[in-house]
């Protein structure tokens, strides 16, 4: 329960952690920001790192001048696309029974990136990038569905430069209006609910396919 409460407090208030880390470890922090950005992709046990909300916090603080924002695409476009590599190469060699054997991961959340999978082809890996879970579980399914791996690097490589463009130049660009500044743990907010729009309205349309039946 506390490492809930620590976890879901360091996700409202993501500026004042990241604010410390910059004070704390200077240029080093950029290698912190890559390593929670790699896990959060690469590591099907870390589902719950930040994601979205991390990327949007570090461009408003480029735009304040504290990172540099050039440096930090390059950086967290590269732990998104090798993150995603590491997980499907998970998948690939290990398979899902390995993991739900040690009870490392939930098949609910296996399921759930199958029926995605289902939906939406290769393109999933485009697409997941912006739902939690899914984001996570992705790769690693195509890993275990020996999905070919050239296809599936093409799909990693658009959807890691294009999901850290999105959430890193908003948060640069949006960084810098004095309402934003003053109101980022709504913002952030926000964000977290907006991203978790897509896994919710599959779930409950599942149910309802599931009672249908």
């Amino acid at each position: 329960m506390f490492f809930l409460q620590q976890l879901f407090d360091m996700l409202l208030h993501m500026d004042k952690y990241v604010g410390l880390l910059i004070n704390q470890y200077g240029f080093f922090a950029y290698l912190l920001f890559f390593m929670i950005l790699f896990c959060e992709t690469g590591l099907v046990i870390t589902p719950f790192l930040p994601g979205d909300s991390l990327i949007f916090v570090l461009g408003a603080f480029a735009a304040q001048g504290s990172l540099d924002v050039k440096l930090l695409f390059f950086l967290l476009a590269a732990a998104a696309i090798l993150g995603d590599t590491v997980n499907y190469w998970l998948g690939s060699f290990f398979g899902e029974t390995v993991f739900l054997k040690k009870h490392l991961l939930k098949p609910e959340h296996l399921e759930k990136t199958k029926l995605f999978y289902d939906q939406h082809g290769g393109k999933t890996i485009i697409i997941a990038r912006v739902i939690p879970l899914v984001r996570t579980f992705a790769p690693f399914v195509a890993g275990v569905g020996k999905m070919d791996y050239k296809q599936f690097l093409f799909y990693n490589i658009i959807g890691g430069i294009t999901w850290v463009a999105i959430f890193l130049f908003s948060g640069y660009y949006l960084g810098t209006i004095p309402w934003v500044k003053g109101n980022l743990t709504l913002v952030i907010l926000f964000i977290l609910l907006i991203s978790f729009i897509p896994p919710l309205h599959e779930y409950l349309k599942s149910r309802r396919q599931k009672l249908k039946n």
